[in-house]
């Protein structure tokens, strides 16, 4: 890395694509200022952002740290703060940050920041990393005494602890998440980064299989019925059935299940939490279709059914209680048709609920670039 004018230092926030760009683009806009302030030393900082695959094909700490900083050698940059989406892992234990005085560099996983309030805690951590290089930097990278470690990796409530790190590693600062509550974190931060939002837009083919499912079965009078003779733990298992069989029809027809690549305890442990992340991201959206198909065939029964005509047929007179039971038994079987309409879907528009799609996408990425 290059020296820069002496009151101006460079922050180059390297970004994996996808969630770790989207948010290092949004800090970016404030974080000269509030660094700027924070710092205290009228020193300027300057903002870059660059995205990248850099962990693409690798999930060895040594490995990703060897990349970032052969890539910083040669750059104007002072500070470089590498983002990742890639639930990291040392000794054991799932790795929030790597700190390297030496280098100047601090590599950050977002996952262990958790799915809620994500990017102002990864600005937080950011900020500090950035600080604490700086001020390495300014007193010499030997002295360990100007190396504050970053408040918000070590706050009360965060499950976060130092770690020790390698004699031949790089990094000289290390934290790390351990027990249930910070692999419930990092889970969370995963299924963040998977953005389940945007899996309901790239089922289109699905929902409109599933409302036209709907549609029919709302005026089919064996399934008035039915849904007058079911109780709520029937109407609640038929639920449960329909979206697991959502879940698992899109899990199996997109080929998102994970496979360890080797069989060490290690390797199985993350295929797991990989695999744990892509159904709780899968279920957040097939739930919310379900809330809306629940919604949509409600109001087509108030609309479109007869009370003389649904009573003459299920001998039951047609109240809020009948229209309520009505529209949630045909909901859920509009999602097993919506289940079989998803098998029209391209791979592409469900690929990002996946960790293993976009590490297959990376991959090609540096191909590409190498080719």
């Amino acid at each position: 890395m290059v020296e820069s004018s002496q009151n101006v230092t460079v922050v180059a926030l390297l970004a994996d694509p996808d969630a770790p760009t989207e948010v290092a683009q949004h800090m970016a806009r404030d974080l000269p200022a509030r660094l700027a302030d924070a710092s205290g030393q009228h020193r300027r900082f300057d903002v870059e952002v660059v995205s990248e695959p850099f962990t693409a094909g690798t999930e060895d700490l040594p490995t990703v740290t060897r990349r970032l900083v052969e890539r910083g050698q040669g750059e104007d940059w002072d500070v470089v703060v590498a983002l990742t989406d890639l639930p990291l892992h040392t000794q054991g234990r799932k790795l929030v940050a790597d700190l390297s005085h030496e280098h100047n560099l601090a590599l950050l996983s977002l996952p262990s920041l958790g799915g809620l309030r994500l990017r102002r805690r990864a600005r937080r951590a950011v900020e500090e990393a950035v600080l604490s290089l700086a001020d390495g930097q300014a007193a010499g990278a030997g002295k360990p005494d100007h190396r504050r470690p970053p408040r918000e990796l070590t706050g009360r409530l965060a499950p976060v602890h130092p770690a020790p790190v390698g004699d031949e590693e790089a990094a000289d600062l290390r934290y790390v998440l351990d027990g249930p509550r910070g692999y419930l974190r990092v889970l969370g931060g995963m299924v963040r980064a998977n953005r389940p939002w945007r899996l309901v837009p790239g089922l289109s083919k699905a929902l409109a299989a599933a409302l036209a499912t709907g549609a029919i079965a709302a005026v089919n009078s064996t399934l008035w019925s039915l849904a007058v003779s079911l109780d709520t733990p029937r109407l609640v298992i038929a639920t449960v059935g329909s979206i697991a069989l959502m879940i698992g029809w899109l899990i199996v027809d997109a080929h998102l299940w994970h496979r360890a690549a080797q069989d060490s305890p290690e390797a199985k442990k993350r295929a797991a939490l990989y695999n744990a992340s892509t159904v709780v991201t899968v279920a957040i959206g097939v739930f919310v279709c379900y809330a809306g198909l629940l919604v949509v065939n409600l109001v087509w029964a108030l609309f479109i059914l007869n009370d003389q005509v649904f009573a003459s047929t299920t001998r039951t007179p047609l109240t809020a209680a009948e229209y309520w039971t009505l529209a949630w038994f045909v909901a859920s079987v509009a999602t097993v048709g919506g289940a079989l309409g998803s098998g029209l879907e391209s791979d592409e528009a469900i690929r990002a609920a996946a960790y293993s799609k976009r590490e297959q996408e990376r991959r090609r990425m540096l191909e590409d670039d190498g080719d």
